[in-house]
Formats: C-alpha cells, structure tokens, sequence
C-alpha cells in the first residue's frame, strides 16, 4: 500500500489518530485527529508530539507530561483509555499504544488514538436518569412507611385499635413493596451483567402455570382463565424463574386489562423432523394493546404505559429470565384487541 493509500484509509476512520516516531516526532496525523486538535495536518508533521498533543485534564496537566509514553518499564505497551479535554474545551477519549523494538531497546513508536467522549457523556446522563428513577420508586413507600410509622409514636394512646390496625397494615404493604423492588433491582444488575444464577430441570409445565394462576386469582377479583393442551412436553426451567416471570406476566395483564385474562399453554414443534417440542405460552388481556411501534420499547428498564403503577422493570425482567433460559418473548396483538404476550419455553437446556 503506498503513502497516498495509507493517508485516504487513516482519513477515513472515525477516530482521531496520531503517531509520532522514536523522537517523538509526529510523522502521521489523520483528518479527524487534525480536526479534535485544531491543527492542520500538514504542518503538524515533523512537530513534537506534546506541541500537537494539545490535551489537558481536569488539574491542567498536558498528556505528554502527564503519561510520559517514552519513558517508564521497558514492559510497557499501552496507556489506557483516559478521558482528556480539548483545546476547545470538549472531551476526547485517549488511548496511546507503546512499541519498541526489543525489551532492551528504546520506543521507536507511538501511536494515539483519540475517540469523542459524548458517548460517554450520554451513558453517564442515562446513568444519572436511572439514578433518579430508582430514588423516585423507592420514596414513594418510603414515604408512607415513615408517616404511618410517625403517626403511631406520636398519637398511639389517642389511637383505637382499628386505626392501628390499618396504619400498620399499610407500613407492611409498603415495606412489602420496597422489597419486591429491591428484587427486582438485584435481578436487573444480575441480568445485565450475566450473573443470573438457574439451576433448570425438567418440568411440568401445565403444573407450573396452574400454580401462577391459583396464585394470581388469590389475589384479584378479576377473572383469569387458563387453558392448557393434555400432552403439553415438559420443559426444562429453574421452576423459581419461571414462577417468578410468568407471575409477572399474567399480573401485568390484570394491571392493565379491563376484562378477562386468558392464559394458553400449548406444545409448539420446532421442525417437522424433530421429536421434541418446546412449550408456547400465551397471556391476553382485554385492554387498549400496544402499538406495534412501541413494542420493541416494552423490554427497556423502567417502561410504564399508562398510570397502572408498577415499577417498570417487570417486562424488562421477564425478558431477561425467559432469553437465559434459551428462550423467546414477543408481543402481538390479541383477539379482543388487547396485548398479546407470547413465551416459549425450552424443552431441553438451551441455557445462553
């Protein structure tokens, strides 16, 4: 590849690129590089290094100074990834590699590689948005289990029994909810950082989904239907993830449906060639749906529709639970005009 080419592919990377021989030297600045530093590249080359490096941190140390990249340990190689400020004041991403020709020879090369820190920048604001949407869900009970909790200490001789009563049955549906979020917390750092513990084995489906229902019922007024094939396979689950994601399933469908939820279990083939087949489980409900434009956007943490509370992160947790097992979510549209959520279950070990 001669000069010219080597130019036209190094201007035509995204990132700014700099390197400077064993004088420390530039001998190569691309465009983007030209453009982050305020130089121009032409009369950039054949300058020292630290001239066109122009480059400080928050203390005002320059990036030659401060990393030194020709001095220190003959075993150096690299200088990590550093966030450094522009001349114009705008932030870069810094990341130098070190090359010498043997261990007991001098740097005869180095190479800079400077990349756009609002990348960054906008991972910190979703950070800091996240922040402040777990404080919000977590004050909301907070709230209520200080003021009851308040209220008794200073007015408990003034109080009958039934108004105790209530105040404390409240504190304890508030601290209930305080856990469950706190769970739902935990799982969420779990499946995002791949640390999701299942320990699956062969189950009964039909048993399993009975189970939620039951559970369900026990706890709504609202009527909940479940059908389920005879023959269904036995799929292959942590029973407790899967409780814990289709019960959020078929509550979710009672939170926002104004009618009957319907639950169907059915055995779904693979191929027509392969003798084993995996579980299909449907939950409808009866309310506005989801558009098909925002189902993709009902997996992100903390998506609400509506004002049917709940944390957010239940759909984004059921995605999770279901895709560790090896397994799939979708969102249709049901029959009477309401969400359609389908699941499939694994019948063997497909644990991603």
């Amino acid at each position: 590849m001669s000069d010219e080419e080597s130019d036209r592919a190094l201007d035509a990377l995204p990132d700014g690129v700099v390197i400077a021989d064993a004088d420390g030297l530039v001998t190569i600045v691309n465009r983007a590089a030209g453009v982050y530093l305020g130089v121009a590249v032409a009369e950039a080359r054949g300058k020292p290094l630290a001239d066109v490096l122009a480059l400080q941190d928050q203390d005002g140390n320059d990036w030659s100074s401060f990393n030194r990249p020709y001095a220190g340990l003959a075993t150096r190689t690299a200088v990590p990834e550093q966030s450094w400020l522009l001349p114009d004041g705008n932030e870069v991403l810094v990341v130098a590699r070190i090359r010498r020709p043997a261990l007991d020879r001098p740097v005869d090369q180095v190479a800079v590689s400077l990349r756009s820190g609002r990348g960054r920048a906008r991972l910190d604001r979703e950070r800091s948005d996240l922040v402040a949407t777990v404080a919000h869900e977590l004050r909301s009970p907070l709230t209520g289990v200080k003021g009851f909790v308040q209220a008794l200490l200073n007015r408990w001789d003034k109080l009958n029994d039934d108004q105790k009563k209530l105040m404390l049955a409240t504190v304890h549906a508030d601290s209930e909810r305080l856990s469950r979020l706190i769970a739902e917390l935990l799982d969420v750092a779990r499946i995002d950082t791949g640390r999701l513990q299942l320990y699956p084995r062969h189950s009964d489906a039909a048993v399993l989904v009975g189970r939620v229902v039951d559970s369900v019922r026990a706890s709504t007024s609202r009527r909940i239907e479940l059908e389920a094939d005879d023959d269904l396979p036995e799929i292959c689950v942590d029973p407790d993830k899967f409780t814990q994601a289709m019960t959020n399933l078929v509550e979710n469908a009672v939170r926002h449906g104004d009618g009957t939820v319907r639950v169907r279990a059915t055995a779904l083939a693979l191929s027509p060639e392969d003798e084993h087949e995996d579980v299909r489980i449907t939950v409808d409900d009866e309310g506005e749906g989801i558009a098909p434009e925002m189902r993709a956007r009902v997996f992100t943490k903390f998506w609400k529709e509506g004002a049917s509370g709940g944390s957010g992160l239940g759909m984004y947790i059921v995605n999770g639970l279901v895709r560790a097992h090896g397994g799939t979510v979708a969102i249709d549209s049901a029959p009477g005009g309401g969400a359609r959520v389908i699941v499939t279950w694994p019948h063997e070990d497909r644990r991603q």
